[in-house]
């Protein structure tokens, strides 16, 4: 199968699979726009970052916090929006607190970032020192309330924050010289700080969650003996396209259309940023083998700003479930081709723009072939 890229960002195609086991042909499409000044329009990337073909970490995957995830999920019921980047403090002058902000559209959410600071037991219980003023900090759930805690000799006492594996200042065994000085999150939900190394908290970040972390892992079904004797390789009946969603809950909104206000508060130098998001919808072509060409918009389904790098990306998908297998479909066009390919390709013709580029892809002639 050939895929033509007609638009100037990066798109491919791999398969998916639905709990029914139909196979799904999926196109995924990646553009990149750099992040403007204040008011102004996004233009596209003069380098347009790649699709993200594997899961990113920040340290040792699966034991550190995610950065970004694959881009080539089947399907996403919803819009994902991702955020990576850093809390700057106001003027650059050192805080000890500032709050942050990400806005799209209706969308919102906010939380508190805190200077270093450590967990110390006295008298009335175990509390948190004085933060230590900072002009920026990292924004991760590397650095949000969770963690794990395996000090105890026993494997069967170590114990993860469900939904956070990856973070700092939960600690189960609460024994004084295994908590004494271990660092708090630096982030932390606004009117909740946190006040107990095993308390409950939410954990506070913009990025991707963690497959394994809770509740996202309960989405991905049920993976017991029957399942190995009777639906193994296929996925399970109660698996829930939801798993693929890779932001909280609270960051998946209904895909933007474009015109959306953008707001990043305290998430860049300037302090405040905002400008209007682009409209990002490709279409995309398939053409099977037999019948008539299938036309289709993508949905966009996954945003990721990256304002420490003065861009964001947004992921646009296309899903095509198949009767048979993947060479019912001979070609997949995304974008829009001209008229003149187009109709080349309903004749049965290549097609060429020009005379000197018909020549230079011309098939060579056979020494059959040569007139006499």
């Amino acid at each position: 199968m050939n895929l033509t890229n007609a638009t100037r960002f990066h798109a491919a195609y791999t398969m998916g699979m639905e709990p029914s086991g139909r196979e799904l042909l999926v196109v995924v499409v990646k553009a990149t726009f750099t992040l403007p000044e204040d008011g102004a329009e996004p233009l596209p990337a003069a380098e347009q970052t790649a699709l993200v073909e594997a899961d990113v970490f920040e340290g040792e995957p699966g034991l550190s916090a995610p950065v970004l995830e694959g881009d080539f999920a089947p399907r996403k019921p919803k819009c994902d929006v991702i955020l990576n980047g850093t809390a700057y403090a106001p003027g650059g002058r050192p805080i000890d607190q500032v709050p942050v902000r990400l806005q799209l559209g209706a969308f919102s959410k906010s939380f508190n970032v805190v200077g270093p600071r450590a967990w110390v037991n006295d008298p009335f219980g175990w509390k948190p020192t004085r933060p230590i003023p900072f002009v920026k900090m990292p924004i991760s759930y590397g650095n949000a309330f969770g963690g794990r805690d395996v000090s105890d000799p026993d494997e069967k006492n170590h114990r993860w924050y469900a939904s956070n594996h990856a973070g700092v200042g939960f600690h189960s065994n609460l024994y004084a010289p295994l908590v004494e000085g271990k660092p708090l999150p630096n982030t932390e939900e606004i009117g909740n700080p946190v006040e107990k190394p095993d308390g409950k908290y939410r954990p506070m970040s913009f990025g991707p969650m963690g497959r394994a972390w809770e509740p996202r892992y309960k989405l991905a079904g049920t993976y017991d003996q029957k399942w190995l004797d009777d639906v193994c390789p296929f996925l399970p009946a109660d698996f829930k396209e939801e798993y693929y969603q890779c932001a909280p809950a609270d960051q998946q909104i209904p895909a933007p259309r474009g015109g959306e206000e953008v707001v990043l508060v305290h998430l860049t130098p300037r302090g405040r940023t905002s400008f209007r998001f682009p409209a990002f919808a490709p279409p995309v072509t398939f053409f099977p083998k037999a019948g008539p060409c299938e036309e289709t918009r993508t949905s966009l389904d996954t945003v990721v700003f990256e304002p420490d790098k003065g861009r964001f990306s947004c992921v646009a998908r296309a899903s095509r479930p198949l009767k048979k297998n993947l060479f019912e479909v001979e070609q997949i066009v995304v974008g829009k081709m001209s008229r003149g390919w187009t109709r080349a390709r309903e004749l049965g013709k290549l097609y060429a723009p020009s005379i000197a580029k018909a020549r230079r892809t011309a098939r060579p002639r056979t020494p059959q072939e040569e007139p006499s």
